[in-house]
């Protein structure tokens, strides 16, 4: 439970947290300032000092919150789906994850935009990463489970591109630390890069020129990604 004193820094740092939440969705991510967070709660910019050491610290500290939450999301939605039933893990993460993009779309550009500045403080560097991992970890764990289950054809080292395989491998190695073929690495990377590039495509609204509605266009990228992987599309 910690003393009195560590829980009233901890419901101080939540209620600074949720603050700047507020003001990232209602005013942008440039309104969340120290100054702007202190007026909202009756601080004094200074006294934020004792919380955070600077400003990219804050949010830093934001973004970790945020992929903590999208993960616990994420997670919810697996639990929903029969434990072998990797087709429908796939299909629920997948949807789970764009919906919370759109329904949080400053969020969003907070966590895959341009990268927060004025990080130097490795604490809090770790803290975001860490969470950052974690979510990343969701994705990766259904292709773990997938691959031990049923594997899926994937190129051999030979026929993957010089200039990735050396890329791949480092990935493998020293981010992720599996033993698996770096033909599934290179696999779970395609798959990663159209899901979360069509997500934000939609979510900044680069697909407005032609679509009113791209949630048909989000299912066809599913429908053609899941035989690549040895799943089964099903519609909603």
């Amino acid at each position: 439970m910690g003393t009195r004193r560590d829980r009233l820094r901890a419901a101080t740092v939540k209620e600074i947290s949720e603050t700047a939440r507020r003001i990232l969705v209602e005013e942008g991510p440039e309104a969340v300032t120290l100054r702007a967070i202190a007026r909202e709660m009756g601080m004094t910019a200074p006294a934020l000092y004792r919380y955070f050491d600077s400003h990219g610290e804050l949010l830093r500290h934001l973004v970790g919150d945020l992929f903590t939450e999208l993960t616990g999301e994420l997670r919810a939605a697996l639990k929903r789906v029969p434990h072998d039933d990797m087709s429908g893990k796939f299909m629920v993460a997948s949807r789970q994850f764009r919906s919370w993009s759109l329904a949080h779309p400053r969020e969003y550009a907070l966590l895959f935009g341009a990268p927060v500045r004025g990080v130097g403080e490795q604490e809090q560097v770790d803290f975001a990463e860490e969470c950052a991992r974690q979510f990343g970890w969701t994705f990766m764990e259904l292709f773990l489970q997938l691959w031990k289950k049923k594997p899926f054809p994937v190129p051999p080292d030979d026929e993957i591109d010089p200039v990735l395989l050396p890329q791949l491998r480092a990935y493998r190695d020293t981010v992720l630390g599996v033993e698996l073929p770096l033909g599934v690495i290179q696999q779970f990377l395609k798959c990663w890069i159209r899901l979360q590039g069509g997500v934000s495509l939609e979510v900044f609204g680069h697909l407005e020129f032609a679509l009113t509605d791209a949630e048909p266009m989000f299912e066809l990228m599913l429908a053609e990604i899941a035989p690549q992987i040895g799943l089964t599309y099903t519609r909603r």
